[in-house]
């Protein structure tokens, strides 16, 4: 048993998992996060044919596992919950950001402490869990961000572009490198994300939540994770959520220039926290 201390989740560790920087190799390992501590957020539209394999994944780390069922017209509730997650529906669909608003509000009332949060299309690999979690551990933070970008290539190229370009912006005004901004494979300290004034409700939630953290002053760390492809096209509406993303940009960049307190950012890896 490796206990850890109090502010960071703790594993029972069978092996140790990290994703390495630099090459995009891996050496895989399991551990199981016990339950009364962390558990897993998937926010899901219409993934009947990928979200039964997930929860299985996931399972084989977490026993805890919600499902939120935003709006979905396919078999994804009833596959999901044949599957072991508990899930929580919206009739209607109502954006990425209230999904995992309504998620992780949920695992805050039961108690937990942490959340693993992962996309429901299967383009998270549950297997990172555990670096996450080291992560975590070594430095301290209250935020820990999947990193894609050690191998952007296998990102599609539009959403490469999107995403660095975002990742830029928001880097400009926190003043430091944030290498990945857009990802949604995330190790969120629930007691501090409920602290955090967030109000957007489809894709730019990313943004906001990542934005709130370093706003606030808390530490956030990036971990390198594998880059899976998709089994269909994003639900992501290029002009339609750029504009969201855009307007929210607007409103909030003026108030992460102004925050003075900075804390270092890095890329955990097994070689150690990196200063970026």
């Amino acid at each position: 048993m490796v206990m850890v201390s109090s502010c960071t989740p703790k594993i029972r560790v069978r092996r140790i998992q990290f994703c390495l920087d630099s090459g995009g190799s891996f050496l895989h390992a399991q551990a199981m996060i016990e339950p009364i501590n962390c558990a897993a957020v998937v926010p899901c539209f219409n993934e009947g044919s990928s979200i039964a394999p997930l929860v299985n994944a996931i399972r084989r780390h977490l026993p805890a596992v919600i499902v939120v069922d935003d709006g979905s017209t396919d078999e994804t509730p009833a596959v999901a919950r044949t599957a072991g997650a508990e899930v929580v529906r919206h009739e209607r669909n109502l954006g990425k950001g209230a999904a995992l608003k309504t998620g992780l509000s949920l695992a805050l009332k039961r108690g937990i402490e942490w959340v693993l949060t992962l996309d429901g299309d299967g383009q998270h690999a549950p297997d990172d869990l555990p670096a996450f979690v080291a992560c975590a551990e070594e430095t301290g933070a209250r935020l820990v961000v999947g990193n894609r970008m050690h191998n952007a290539e296998a990102i599609p190229w539009l959403r490469r572009r999107v995403n660095r370009w975002m990742s830029r912006k928001i880097s400009e005004g926190a003043g430091r490198h944030l290498p990945d901004t857009q990802c949604g494979f995330r190790l969120i300290h629930l007691e501090t994300w409920a602290g955090l004034p967030l109000k957007t409700e489809h894709f730019e939630v990313e943004s906001e939540m990542l934005f709130a953290f370093l706003s606030a002053g808390y530490r956030v760390e990036f971990v390198p994770v594998q880059v899976i492809g998709r089994s269909r096209n994003s639900h992501i509406n290029p002009v339609a959520d750029t504009f969201r993303w855009l307007n929210w940009w607007q409103k909030e960049s003026p108030k992460l220039r102004r925050h003075e307190k900075r804390e270092p950012a890095g890329v955990c890896s097994p070689a150690g926290l990196k200063k970026v």
